[in-house]
């Protein structure tokens, strides 16, 4: 049952970015498009990356959606 609950809470991480944003026609995965938005935007820090992605992971969705939203749009 945990398996579950995480596949349920990391669902939208793993929806097409035009699946979510009507301003979006990207089909990348919302987590893969907020990885190359802050990879490029920290000189390719893998670790600095890796430390903002996890925050993610914990964020509802509704969080989730504005943070992406800030940051992709």
């Amino acid at each position: 049952m945990a398996a579950t609950a995480y596949v349920e809470k990391t669902a939208l991480l793993d929806t097409a970015t035009k699946d979510i944003f009507d301003w979006s026609d990207d089909a990348t995965p919302l987590r893969d498009a907020m990885w190359d938005k802050v990879m490029d935007s920290n000189n390719h820090n893998t670790d600095a990356t890796s430390e903002q992605a996890a925050k993610w992971e914990d964020m509802n969705d509704c969080d989730l959606k504005a943070a992406a939203e800030k940051l992709l749009k």
